[in-house]
């Protein structure tokens, strides 16, 4: 099993608008994803015009798009880059395709890109998302309690960040 992450492209926007609006995966994304057509392409075309300062990444499974990820520089004097969105295809779950694709996208972010620092913040009810960042390697920070109005209720926010020497080795 080969998990490989590839810049999107606008032949990538039929999956990707497919797996941002499937029932098990849209409700545990970011309220303002990018999920329509329009959308998503604009955001390829955003990260096609500056690679070096935003992605829309594709996560591949042997060849074949299994998933995708974001991520935008926040910081540029101290070098710090968020990431967000990170979905897997529903049926791929269990198989550490997520988890593969998040050590893959630090390595080529911190290793590649040159971020000192990169960070992500996961709602806190999404366990299962909270329990794959501390899989891969993320470090939990801290908690904004209460930050996001969510389906009628406040929700917490858990950050995580990660900087070269929280790196897998491999």
């Amino acid at each position: 099993m080969s998990v490989t992450l590839r810049r999107a492209t606008a032949d990538d926007v039929p999956f990707l608008v497919e797996l941002l609006t499937d029932a098990d995966v849209a409700p545990f994304l970011a309220a303002v994803r990018a999920s329509t057509p329009e959308a998503v392409g604009a955001e390829i075309d955003r990260s096609e015009r500056e690679p070096d300062t935003f992605g829309v990444l594709v996560v591949e499974l042997d060849g074949e798009p299994a998933g995708t990820v974001t991520w935008e520089r926040v910081n540029r004097r101290s070098r710090i880059a968020s990431v967000s969105g990170l979905a897997i295809a529903p049926h791929l779950r269990g198989r550490r395709v997520g988890v593969d694709a998040a050590r893959a996208l630090q390595r080529h972010l911190i290793r590649d890109v040159g971020f000192h620092r990169i960070q992500m913040e996961v709602y806190g009810f999404n366990e299962r998302s909270l329990r794959h960042a501390e899989r891969a390697g993320w470090v939990r920070e801290g908690v904004r309690r209460k930050a996001y109005w969510r389906d009628g209720e406040w929700v917490d926010g858990v950050l995580f960040g990660l900087v070269e020497e929280d790196l897998d080795p491999s």
